[in-house]
């Protein structure tokens, strides 16, 4: 059974020229624990589809249901990780960045700190728990950042390119972290990025978008066994794939 249903949704922005579709007649489906990238280039509606899905956006039409319930805005079931450094506190520690969604939910602070503990020793940070943002490096701020989003423990984790600001070698990093946290959580993932070996790296499944308006093309499954050998003969062939459907002809794993 489905737990993420996209059906039909478009969504038109007004701007000063004129109505813009922004995202036209998307539909898939996602199941319990599945990690699915989407990717495409700049314009083609990956990050507003991805706040759609979070209910940050509302689609002109169509429906998206998580669990069987419509999306009517945002809710605890949904974590959501941004590309920007500066969506931690920098007045909270990295633990009381993690913890805050709990503070929000009324849980004590004895089990909260617990739960934001455990959370952070998920991202390896235990070492950490009392430094502020500003302490940490850009990979280290984006950790906090997963383990804040997983704290409340939501059943969907959203992510808008959260390693596109990080240099290649993090990013790197990161991608292993992520890859182990999924394991071990089994959250759904919606995984928004430009880089097509970061898909074939992380994902199940990979939506390819195209823009004007922003359609979904195609989508491919990604059958590789967990942990993935980037460079190996099967992984450079899925980038290829990839990047024929995004109309790239080079090998170097962007779009």
């Amino acid at each position: 059974m489905a737990q993420i249903e996209v059906r039909d949704v478009s969504l038109i922005y007004d701007t000063p020229a004129g109505r813009v579709p922004g995202v036209k007649e998307v539909s898939f489906s996602i199941a319990p624990a599945e990690f699915i990238c989407i990717v495409g280039p700049s314009g083609c509606g990956k990050s507003t589809l991805l706040n759609m899905l979070a209910g940050f956006l509302s689609p002109a039409q169509g429906e998206i249901r998580i669990a069987g319930q419509p999306v009517t805005g945002h809710g605890m079931d949904r974590g959501v990780v941004f590309q920007d450094f500066a969506q931690l506190f920098p007045w909270r520690t990295a633990l009381g960045n993690v913890a805050f969604g709990l503070e929000m939910k009324g849980v004590g602070k004895a089990e909260r700190d617990a739960i934001a503990r455990e959370q952070l020793r998920l991202v390896k940070l235990e070492k950490f728990v009392d430094a502020y943002p500003h302490h940490l490096s850009g990979g280290m701020q984006q950790r906090v950042a997963i383990a804040r989003a997983l704290a409340y423990n939501p059943s969907v984790l959203l992510m808008d390119e959260p390693f596109a600001a990080l240099d290649a070698l993090t990013r790197d990093d990161m991608q292993r972290l992520l890859a182990d946290v999924w394991r071990e959580t089994r959250k759904t993932v919606i995984y928004v990025t430009h880089n097509v070996a970061e898909a074939v790296y992380l994902a199940d499944r990979v939506l390819v978008m195209t823009p004007h308006p922003g359609t979904l093309k195609t989508e491919i499954k990604i059958t590789l066994p967990r942990p993935r050998d980037p460079l190996s003969v099967e992984f450079l062939d899925y980038q290829k794939e990839l990047l024929g459907h995004l109309g790239q002809k080079t090998g170097n794993g962007h779009a």
